[in-house]
């Protein structure tokens, strides 16, 4: 899917898959050895990761349930986020790709 920040008018991510399943949700990432500069991850639901076995540094975007930005983090390989309150679900992409993309109160919208 595509991921549109509906207050920047920019596109996020052009091919963003979705892990909604417990299983899908554990592994996420872990079994990637990298993203591609377009691609993404959104988990849902979800209000806090870990990068256990992760081989490459991400950006997570928290979002609540009407998919405004919470909270922008970078993160490395063996960091935990924290819990974030009142998220709904994260989005994982490229480190790097949020800067300038997205910012705590953007609204994002999830195209098919």
């Amino acid at each position: 899917m595509k991921v549109f920040n509906r207050t920047r008018n920019a596109q996020v991510s052009a091919a963003a898959g979705r892990a909604d399943t417990f299983s899908a949700r554990l592994f996420g990432l872990i079994p990637r050895a990298s993203l591609g500069a377009e691609e993404g991850l959104w988990l849902e639901p979800c209000a806090m990761i870990h990068m256990c076995f992760m081989r490459f540094p991400i950006d997570a975007v928290f979002l609540d349930e009407n998919l405004k930005v919470l909270r922008v983090l970078g993160l490395k390989p063996w960091q935990f986020s924290p819990w974030v309150a009142g998220a709904r679900g994260v989005l994982e992409l490229p480190a790097g790709r949020a800067l300038g993309r997205l910012e705590k109160d953007d609204v994002l919208e999830f195209l098919p």
